[in-house]
């Protein structure tokens, strides 16, 4: 009640703007002290009515177990989202008789309209630079394998947002990488030439369309999606296709012919950019890109990567090479610092068997590092690299290209010991000052075992690239930055 209902509003926050089933309960005063600024009393139905799916407060316990199978049915339906479930403390207390029932299932879906899907196939026969760009939807319906299939069979380049990673192999030869503002090249450049674009469970947002009217601008546009709140939200679509995205993409795929687009993939791939960090010097200041591309020759592909949020998030998504869905975790719509102990602790809960590796940041890290007890106390051997460069990075870096170098309350002056830190909270920590501690530091930590804080010292200039200004195109791209 009171002060924790209200510590889950950046958390129900995040679900929302992700798209996520989570069922939030709250306690509160008893009905008859409801409105009366009692002790820990507090609208948490009209807080968080903005950010959830739907809310109830139960004032009669006879309601109470038919809410919660509704909450549970609203949460997973449609479109996936929070639902909060406010429950007063004399319901709490009080008895009714209880009939079990079987599990509430999912709200079927209405069947996509027909015309629309047959003015889809028409327009993806027809077009001879074709991109499918697709987001979080294609994860949240399970259409990877469909979308693969429409990919292949068309002879389709891919991109995709942030919360679309995993729902399309990395390093397949039609995918493109990430797209907008820290996107590849490729993709972004695909998206300004291409003549057809085929969005599927994805929004358009600020940080993949920074100029809507820019985006695409030579594209027909089919927009697939399951809400139809995101039609025309913020870029006009040419044929608007409601309905699982699942059933859609099976149904294209299965009344569409094969094609081939080699002159059109072949200029695409011209403009593929392979990083290559500099490891010259074995005692030289770590690059960030070296120790994820290490982490990642040193895990499996069922890994689970999970990021907090920043530069981190950003050299994660674009280097980790994500090759299958629900693989990568982060706050994508909210961008939510401290996301990641916590979400990393879910992951490792529901997947004992799996390797869960946490990439964070100093600023992110210290916004939620009390979890390390809960990390200690039931000894998740989960792995924590804080890319530390003892500055707040992203911002930093905004500081220096869009404000000449002024910087303000980005360098903290933080002198927090992260190893002692961790081994203070019962976890064991290490560190990485240098290129030659890479690769021994990263085994040592997986092969531990147990909960491990990595502290990465990296520079305060190592900077997140390409970048496209908010409200720029691709043509405004800034793929270097000078110190």
């Amino acid at each position: 009640s009171g002060p924790g209902a209200t510590n889950l509003v950046t958390g129900i926050a995040t679900a929302y703007m992700d798209s996520v089933p989570v069922v939030a309960i709250t306690g509160n005063v008893a009905v008859p002290l409801l409105g009366r600024d009692s002790f820990q009393e507090v609208d948490i139905t009209g807080i968080t009515m903005p950010i959830t799916k739907h809310n109830f407060i139960v004032k009669h316990v006879d309601d109470l177990a038919e809410t919660v199978r509704k909450a549970f049915q609203i949460a997973k339906s449609g479109r996936p989202g929070p639902v909060l479930i406010d429950i007063p403390k004399d319901i709490t207390a009080a008895k009714t008789e209880y009939s079990p029932q079987p599990p509430v299932g999912k709200r079927p879906f209405q069947p996509p309209k027909q015309e629309r899907v047959e003015m889809a196939v028409e327009k993806i026969n027809s077009a001879a630079r074709p991109l499918i760009y697709f987001g979080g939807g294609v994860i949240s319906s399970g259409a990877d394998k469909e979308l693969l299939e429409l990919a292949e069979k068309m002879d389709i380049p891919v991109c995709a947002s942030m919360m679309g990673l995993g729902g399309f192999p990395a390093r397949h030869r039609l995918w493109l990488g990430m797209i907008g503002m820290h996107g590849t090249l490729a993709a972004n450049r695909a998206a300004r030439e291409c003549d057809l674009l085929i969005v599927c469970g994805a929004r358009f947002s600020d940080r993949v369309a920074g100029n809507p009217s820019g985006f695409a601008p030579n594209a027909e546009i089919i927009h697939i999606d399951v809400d139809h709140a995101e039609f025309d939200k913020n870029v006009t679509a040419d044929v608007r296709i409601a309905g699982d995205l699942k059933e859609v993409l099976w149904q294209l795929c299965s009344r569409l012919e094969p094609k081939k687009h080699d002159e059109w993939i072949d200029k695409l791939n011209s403009l593929r950019r392979q990083v290559f960090p500099d490891t010259s010097n074995p005692d030289g200041m770590p690059d960030p890109l070296y120790i994820l591309q290490t982490l990642r020759k040193l895990t499996d592909d069922n890994t689970i990567v999970v990021t907090d949020v920043g530069q981190h998030q950003i050299w994660t998504a674009q280097h980790f090479e994500i090759k299958s869905p629900r693989t990568f975790l982060s706050s994508g719509g909210l961008g939510t610092m401290g996301y990641g102990l916590g979400a990393s602790i879910g992951a490792q809960f529901a997947h004992k068997g799996r390797r869960v590796v946490l990439v964070s940041g100093d600023g992110s890290f210290h916004m939620n590092l009390n979890e390390l007890t809960t990390l200690a106390s039931y000894e998740l051997p989960i792995t924590v690299f804080v890319m530390n460069n003892t500055v707040l990075g992203m911002v930093r870096q905004w500081q220096k290209v869009f404000y000449n170098s002024r910087f303000s309350a980005t360098d903290p002056h933080r002198k927090t010991d992260i190893v002692k830190l961790a081994e203070a909270f019962g976890c064991c920590g290490m560190r990485i000052t240098k290129n030659s501690e890479v690769e021994p530091v990263i085994k040592a930590a997986l092969e531990s075992g147990k909960p491990v804080v990595v502290d990465c010292r990296i520079s305060p200039d190592a900077n997140v690239l390409p970048m496209i200004p908010p409200g720029g195109t691709v043509e405004d791209i800034i793929e270097e930055i000078k110190c």
